[in-house]
């Protein structure tokens, strides 16, 4: 039995089930749901069917391995293999941790050709494709985590859920936020439109009639300013909700640097910062401490340098991009 986490609320069922178990095609999860062996609280749904937060999704046992490949399917260049082999920062039996670039989406979506998820068929090892066990925004940049095993995924996932999987992200932000540090505490919910997903801030006095509204909580430290034209903080999502750190930055009047969703125009972040940094987003999932999946192996515990537009802004503002204390710049997580 599956609980099914926030980032997972809204998605057909369908592709959930491909993304967390990629040895099932799209056929044989339309045959396990049509004959009811898998069910969601307890109850048979279509493929089209959308998953909400808490739900639970019950399997029937599962093969361990994909199935081979069909003559005609696609097969990943050597290209592409080498795009994702040049990501990987740390790997071992149970585990693969990348470096993702910005630009490039954990999963696929309308005119993405190019995703992670796709691509991950060129880490494969003994017919086992590696499974994905959390996501970051297209935009963002850094530390990803990966399971080899089906055991090393519930392993994963379960310490993602729970609050022992500390992550830290960088970000360079307009201007200087005051206080220098604290924690932020917005509830988000889904904004309407139509030009890709967008969430906003749910004030407190109209929570009671949005019952849609999520938690949100993040905490920040100021590490250093450019004067007061701009902030590297440091970040940690307490909660885990949809872009939360990027719309919990611009809340509190310092956006993201290159957000163009919840930050200025470009014409105005250029004229802040003078023209002096990348218009691609400064958000990137810089340190990572969490149990490792296999019993009695040490944490892991790993930084990924900075992308390129970062470690340029970095230089510029005269920003160490090799410092290692910021986790201890944020309070103890339990907000």
């Amino acid at each position: 039995m599956i609980a099914i986490e926030a980032g997972d609320s809204g998605r057909r069922i369908d592709r959930w089930l491909r993304e967390r178990y990629p040895q099932l095609n799209q056929g044989r999860i339309e045959k396990l749901l049509r004959k009811g062996d898998i069910r969601v609280d307890g109850g048979k749904v279509k493929s089209s069917f959308r998953l909400a937060e808490w739900m639970t999704v019950a399997l029937p046992p599962l093969p361990d391995r994909p199935p081979p490949a069909r003559a005609g399917e696609a097969t990943i260049s050597a290209a592409d293999a080498g795009v994702i082999r040049a990501m990987v920062l740390y790997e071992d039996e149970h585990v693969i941790v990348l470096n993702k670039p910005p630009g490039i989406p954990v999963q696929g979506g309308t005119g993405q050709k190019r995703h992670i998820d796709g691509l991950l068929p060129a880490l494969a090892e003994g017919g086992e494709v590696p499974k994905l066990v959390h996501r970051i925004d297209k935009d963002t940049s850094g530390l990803l985590v990966l399971a080899r095993t089906g055991a090393a995924a519930r392993s994963l996932t379960a310490a993602f859920r729970s609050k022992a999987a500390r992550k830290t992200y960088w970000a360079a932000v307009i201007g200087v936020p005051k206080p220098r540090e604290g924690t932020i505490k917005a509830a988000l919910m889904k904004a309407p439109g139509t030009h890709g997903e967008k969430m906003a801030v749910v004030e407190r006095d109209a929570l009671p009639d949005l019952p849609q509204a999520k938690r949100a909580v993040s905490d920040y430290a100021t590490v250093d300013t450019a004067a007061t034209r701009a902030a590297w903080l440091t970040l940690r999502p307490v909660t885990g909700r949809t872009h939360q750190l990027r719309v919990h930055c611009a809340a509190i009047g310092h956006p993201i640097v290159g957000d163009g969703k919840y930050g200025p125009t470009a014409d105005e972040a250029e004229r802040r910062l003078q023209g002096a940094v990348s218009r691609k987003m400064h958000l990137h999932a810089r340190h990572i401490r969490l149990p490792h999946p296999a019993e009695g192996r040490p944490p892991l515990d790993l930084r990924a340098p900075l992308p390129e537009h970062m470690a340029h802004s970095w230089a510029l503002f005269g920003w160490d991009a090799e410092f290692e204390d910021d986790d201890d710049l944020l309070p103890d997580i339990g907000a």
